[in-house]
C-alpha cells in the first residue's frame, strides 16, 4: 500500500458511487449512476443485456476506467488506487475463467500465489471453502471433468480464497439449471453469513434478484429505481388480481362503477390492482353481482416492477443485442 493511499474505514459505505459515467465514442453505456452499499449487504443490479450492468461492474472492479464521476470500493478510489481495490474484492465473471487442464487445487494455489498468500494460508482456506461447497473430495481432479455447477462453485471458492470484503457476482449462474442455481445460492448466502462479506450481484434472473436486500434497476445506462424489494413491489399500487366472468365487458363496467377499478382486458381475462388483495378478495367475491368463472390474487414480482418501469419484460429485453457490441462493429466497419 502506498504512503498516500487512504486507509479503508468502517465509517464509509463499502461501495460508494457518484454520477459514474462511461462513454465509448458517442455511445454512453453508463449515464451517471449513483448509489452506496453497506457492509454485509446483498445488492442486486437488475437489468437486461446492454443496460449497463457489466460496464458498471467493470468500472468498480477497475477493469475499465470511468469517463467521469467517482467510485470507491472498501474506501479506495477505483481510479487512483486500483491495486488496493483489487486486493479488497473477489469476482465471479459471466464467462468461465478457470484453467480446465489444471486440478481444482492447482487453480486455487495459483490464485493464492497471485494474491501473495502463503502456502499454509492457501491450504487452510482451500480446505475450509472446498468442504463448504462439497468439492473437497474432488480437489485433485482436473477441472475439465467437472459439471457446469461444480465449476461455478469452484469459481466462487476462488473468488473468496483471499478473504475479500466485497464479492462481485456477474451473472453467476448463467446457463445453469434451476436446481443447480439454487444450490449455488445456498452456498453464497451461507458464506455471506459466515464472513460478513458484501455481495454485488448483476443478473437478469428474477429469482436471483429476490435474494437481494436492495435492488437497483438499470435500463439504457440509467438507474430507474433503487429500493428494497418490498418497497419496489408496493410502489406498483397493490396486489394483482385476475378474473374471468361470463360477461367480461359487463364485469369491467361493474369494476369501474362499483369499485373505481380500471381493469385491463386480454383474452377474456380482467387484470387490476388492489392494496392488500388477500384481505380484499373474500368480500369482493361475496358481493360481486356477476358470476365469476375464475379469480386469483398474487403479490407483484420483480418482473412486474421491471415491466412497469421500462414497458417491457426483462426476459424479452435480455435477448436484445448489447448496444456496446453494435458500437464496436460500427467502429470496425468505419476503419
Amino acid at each position: 500500500m502506498s504512503a498516500d493511499t487512504p486507509p479503508a474505514t468502517t465509517d464509509t459505505p463499502v461501495i460508494a458511487v457518484q454520477d459514474l459515467k462511461r462513454r465509448y465514442g458517442d455511445f454512453e453505456a453508463v449515464r451517471g449512476v449513483s448509489f452506496s452499499i453497506g457492509t454485509g449487504e446483498v445488492f442486486g443490479f437488475l437489468g437486461p443485456n446492454g443496460a449497463g450492468k457489466t460496464t458498471t461492474i467493470s468500472m468498480l472492479c477497475t477493469l475499465i476506467r470511468p469517463t467521469s464521476g467517482a467510485a470507491s470500493v472498501n474506501g479506495f478510489d477505483v481510479v487512483r488506487h486500483p491495486m488496493d481495490v483489487r486486493r479488497s474484492i473477489g469476482v465471479v465473471f459471466q464467462e468461465p475463467t478457470l484453467d480446465e487442464q489444471l486440478t481444482a487445487e492447482q487453480n486455487l494455489r495459483f490464485h493464492g500465489f497471485a494474491y501473495g498468500m502463503s502456502g499454509a494460508a492457501v491450504a487452510e482456506r482451500m480446505r475450509e471453502l472446498l468442504t463448504l461447497v462439497e468439492l473437497w473430495d474432488r480437489r485433485h481432479d482436473r477441472v475439465k471433468t467437472y459439471s457446469g455447477g461444480m465449476k461455478r462453485r469452484l469459481e466462487l471458492v476462488r473468488g473468496l480464497l483471499h478473504r475479500p470484503r466485497v464479492l462481485f457476482l456477474d451473472e453467476p449462474t448463467l446457463g445453469l439449471d434451476p436446481q443447480t442455481r439454487r444450490l449455488i445460492w445456498d452456498h453464497v448466502l451461507a458464506l455471506r453469513e459466515r464472513e460478513a462479506i458484501t455481495i454485488f450481484l448483476t443478473t437478469h434472473y428474477m429469482d436471483e434478484a429476490e435474494f437481494s436486500d436492495r435492488v437497483a434497476i438499470i435500463d439504457h445506462g440509467h438507474i430507474v429505481a433503487l429500493d428494497t424489494l418490498d418497497r419496489l413491489k408496493d410502489g406498483l399500487g397493490g396486489d394483482i388480481v385476475t378474473l374471468k366472468a361470463e360477461d367480461g365487458a359487463r364485469a369491467a363496467r361493474e369494476l369501474e362503477t362499483r369499485y373505481g377499478l380500471s381493469a385491463q382486458q386480454a383474452d377474456g381475462v380482467l387484470t387490476f390492482r388492489v392494496p392488500h388483495g388477500d384481505q380484499w378478495l373474500p368480500g369482493f367475491v361475496r358481493e360481486f353481482p356477476l358470476r365469476l368463472t375464475s379469480i386469483a390474487v398474487r403479490r407483484p414480482t420483480l418482473d412486474d416492477v421491471f415491466l412497469s418501469l421500462t414497458g417491457r419484460e426483462i426476459r424479452d429485453a435480455a435477448d436484445e443485442p448489447n448496444p456496446l457490441h453494435r458500437w464496436r462493429r460500427m467502429r470496425r466497419r468505419a476503419r
